[in-house]
């Protein structure tokens, strides 16, 4: 936000006559970050007033003339004759004598070089006649873009007593001024600092001092100053009052579009904006003053049999504008559209129309004032790319009371700089719901307590009259300031927000430097944290690598892991194409970096196998909170890959239950009994459990439970389609747990069991059981079954080696499992062990088994 100092002075903005380094710390560090500060008047050192005296054509060149200009021997060293006139050679067409010109004398530089090629001008014979310099266009002095002849300075414009040779030119236009450049960001929430009439009114407040803003903008303005004609040739229909808060416009008639004057261009160009005409410099320059936005149409586009009729409304299915800068869109179904009678003239709050456009030909126009819902300009912005000076304040939540003050000034502007033109008839309005800051009483102990300092109640008041804050006491209440916030003060809102205000105007370097007291006693662990702190070192300790990839992904990778798009949030602003949707599980994700890590590896010649894990959350449509927002589901998930090389050189049967080791490592230390359950008969009705099922083939796939039913997860294979998409080995596999699931499951199993000192045996127990009995029901029962044999001395685990089919045999299966037996009190003896497997063999009937 770059603001100028002269014209903040004219609105008695204390504390800027001298722009000094305390000021600008000041500002820094009470108002907005300063990130430069340009002296202005430095570009226009030693360019002065002059007169041309008399100008003929050049003797050896058409296109040239030779003048002498009177500066009132003001510049020295400067060779003149018996006069003391100064010869001038120039090439611009409209020299005459008479004018009164802007001279750059030799040693001057060219004000429109400075930042890029410095042009110092000198004494230099230009086909046999010496010129002292220069008589500047208004592009050379860097006011505007006009390059079509020199500056004349109208006496009128500048005033009789600027109007004379030898007066400093920077004294003109106010050009002896400093521009400060202060970081848009930390007026985010200061829809007001937007303008130069807020900032002025800020530098006096910071400074102690009080403010009081121009009567047009704070007193009700009455239109029947201007002269006008009451026919009503505008009328206005509002359909989405919720969109667009208040809407105002007027038709002004007899306007003659033509160049702004000097002093206009100046004020817009050093705040960067391009001078185009006086219509649409005066809007922007009302737009820079104030943080108000406007727009001007061109009336007899608008028209229809000399009425016009403004709607306001969201776009039509297929409806399209083209905008100023030839650019076409369809508007989003939301967006606000600016309407004649029949199609859109602008795009509320963004861009004109081109086929409303000032131009030239211009007679009548129609000055639009109006207030917009931020968030609607800002998806709207976002949707479409455009990013504008209007958008940029409307999102920033203008005050719909701003409206009829600005319009009032601009109409005033307008007739004053337009010769004849008046307004036709009153303002038209749409203005449904009158917008008001509600008041804020507050207390002195209540902003000390939280600022540290011990100002009286007259301070304080005093603190936020000087920024027009109105301040009332209610004698049955004296302890307490009843606070009104000026209608361009939207930002304030509770008690909090006075003390935010009191402390900034006050000074922050005032506060008092005291560290708040807090107790030394350590706080406590964040469980979640801890937690999944280790999760990571007990996957990593069993030779497992983190990932940490991105929460958002393309559409394409859900679809490929046989997921649903539609049950996961869109990012309406994605940073990238790639990052489109919050992802439905971490999968995918991890799925997406086998094959890369595969060929990485591949390259380096190493074993071609890894287990990668993340731990992030996912989120989903369905999945929210008991605030309707959505919530984090936690989960923990791991890939096991290997190439088939490697696989076949490594490991015997199948990714199952290499996967499966990683799993039981993990939950036999955090001490969780579990039971693995087929998945085939898994239909989970929530969308993110679906997607979370999706990758795997359930046929290889089992569900992972607790002994009381906990659902945990899933584990097992993926499917054919799957690992063609995403081009996964065959021998690949892996799991997603929820990590919720598994630190309730562990805080409430946090009890300690010491190893065994004595011995462990190792005995293998080979089954020979029907093909059609799982992995987890032979599991679960003989897990079951040791707890129940096994007296409470006794330790053990149990494992699975290996699982073999003979080839005679279709019927059955062998599966061998290794158990670990060992006593807290003694070396077990071989005829303890063998009477503990007799007895669980006898067990087996039940369950169709028999040892072998």
């Amino acid at each position: 936000m770059k603001v100028s100092v002269e014209w903040m002075k004219q609105f008695g903005g204390a504390g800027l006559n001298v722009v000094s380094d305390k000021l600008v710390e000041k500002i820094g560090s009470q108002l907005g970050e300063v990130e430069d500060v340009v002296n202005l008047g430095e570009r226009y050192d030693g360019i002065v007033v002059a007169k041309v005296v008399s100008c003929i054509k050049h003797p050896d060149a058409d296109k040239l003339s030779v003048c002498l200009i009177d500066d009132n021997k003001t510049t020295k060293g400067v060779k003149r004759d018996s006069k003391g006139l100064v010869q001038v050679v120039c090439g611009a067409p409209n020299v005459q004598a008479g004018q009164l010109v802007a001279w750059l004398p030799p040693g001057v530089t060219v004000p429109a070089t400075l930042d890029k090629d410095p042009l110092v001008l000198e004494a230099r014979n230009i086909r046999g006649e010496t010129s002292n310099g220069m008589l500047a266009s208004a592009n050379e002095l860097d006011l505007s873009d006009n390059h079509d002849g020199i500056l004349v300075i109208d006496p009128i414009e500048v005033g009789k007593d600027l109007a004379k040779p030898g007066t400093t030119f920077k004294r003109l236009y106010g050009l002896d001024d400093h521009i400060i450049d202060i970081e848009n960001k930390m007026f985010t929430h200061r829809p007001d600092c937007f303008g130069q009439l807020g900032v002025a009114r800020e530098v006096s407040g910071i400074n102690h001092k009080t403010f009081r803003s121009p009567s047009w903008y704070v007193k009700e303005n009455s239109f029947d100053s201007f002269k006008s004609d009451q026919i009503k040739s505008l009328t206005i229909t509002n359909e989405i009052p919720k969109l667009c808060r208040r809407y105002m416009a007027i038709a002004i008639d007899d306007v003659e579009v033509k160049p702004s004057p000097i002093w206009l261009q100046t004020y817009l160009n050093r705040i960067g904006v391009r001078p185009i005409n006086n219509i649409v410099d005066i809007t922007n320059y009302i737009m820079l003053m104030t943080g108000q936005p406007l727009h001007a149409f061109d009336f007899d586009k608008v028209a229809q049999n000399g009425r016009a009729k403004i709607v306001v409304r969201n776009p039509k299915k297929g409806e399209t504008i083209k905008l100023l800068g030839g650019k076409t869109i369809e508007p989003r179904a939301d967006a606000i559209l600016i309407c004649d009678q029949d199609k859109p003239i602008a795009l509320g709050g963004v861009m004109g129309g081109d086929n409303s456009e000032i131009d030239n030909q211009t007679k009548r126009i129609i000055i639009e004032c109006a207030n917009f819902d931020m968030y609607n300009i800002r998806r709207t912005s976002m949707a479409h790319g455009l990013f504008t000076d209007a958008v940029t304040r409307f999102t920033k939540n203008q005050s719909p009371e701003q409206c009829a003050p600005v319009l009032y000034k601009t109409v005033q502007m307008i007739s004053e700089l337009c010769n004849d033109a008046k307004p036709i008839g009153h303002p038209v309005e749409s203005y449904p719901r009158h917008a008001f800051n509600t008041p804020v009483a507050v207390s002195a102990s209540f902003i000390n307590d939280r600022l540290g300092t011990k100002l009286t109640l007259k301070e304080i008041a005093k603190l936020l009259e000087n920024v027009e804050f109105k301040i009332k006491t209610v004698p049955a209440d004296k302890s307490r300031l009843h606070i009104q916030a000026p209608f361009w003060r939207t930002d304030i809102e509770i008690p909090e927000d006075i003390v935010e205000e009191v402390g900034r105007l006050y000074g922050y370097d005032h506060l008092p430097l005291i560290l708040p007291t807090r107790s030394i006693q350590p706080a406590r662990p964040q469980d979640m944290l801890s937690f999944k702190n280790s999760l990571r070192s007990l996957l990593a300790e069993a030779g497992a690598n983190e990932l940490l990839t991105y929460t958002f992904v393309h559409s394409d990778l859900l679809e490929k892991s046989g997921q649903n798009p539609e049950d996961a949030f869109k990012l309406s602003n994605a940073l990238s194409p790639d990052l489109q949707y919050y992802r439905l599980s971490l999968l995918p994700s991890l799925l997406e970096k086998v094959q890369p890590n595969l060929r990485s590896d591949r390259v380096r010649g190493e074993d071609n196998e890894f287990a990668i894990f993340e731990i992030n959350p996912v989120h989903s449509k369905t999945f929210l909170g008991k605030d309707g927002l959505p919530a984090e589901d936690q989960r923990l998930a791991l890939v096991f890959a290997a190439d088939d090389k490697t696989a076949t050189r490594k490991y015997q049967g199948v990714a199952y239950y290499a996967v499966v080791s990683y799993a039981n490592y993990l939950l036999n230390y955090l001490g969780i009994n579990t039971v693995f359950e087929p998945a085939s008969q898994h239909q989970p009705k929530a969308a993110i459990s679906q997607a979370a099922i999706a990758p795997f083939d359930k046929a290889r796939t089992a569900i992972v439970k607790t002994v009381d039913g906990d659902f945990i997860g899933e584990i097992g294979e993926f499917s054919t389609k799957i690992r063609q998409n995403l081009k996964l080995p065959l021998f690949s596999a892996g799991f997603e747990f929820d990590v919720n699931t598994l630190l309730k499951l562990t805080s409430a199993n946090q009890s300690y069991m010491p190893m065994p000192r004595f011995p462990k045996v190792v005995q293998d127990i080979t089954l020979k059981v029907p093909v059609s009995t799982t992995y987890a029901e032979l599991y679960n029962y003989l897990t079951g079954q040791l707890v129940e044999l096994l007296p409470n001395n006794i330790w053990s685990e149990l494992g699975l080696p290996r699982i073999y089919q003979s080839d005679t045999d279709t019927k059955h299966k062998n599966v061998t499992w290794r158990l670990w037996l060992s006593n807290y009190d003694k070396t077990l003896t071989t005829a303890e062990v063998n009477n503990y497997i007799d007895a669980l063999t006898n067990k087996l009937i039940a369950i169709d088994a028999e040892r072998v």
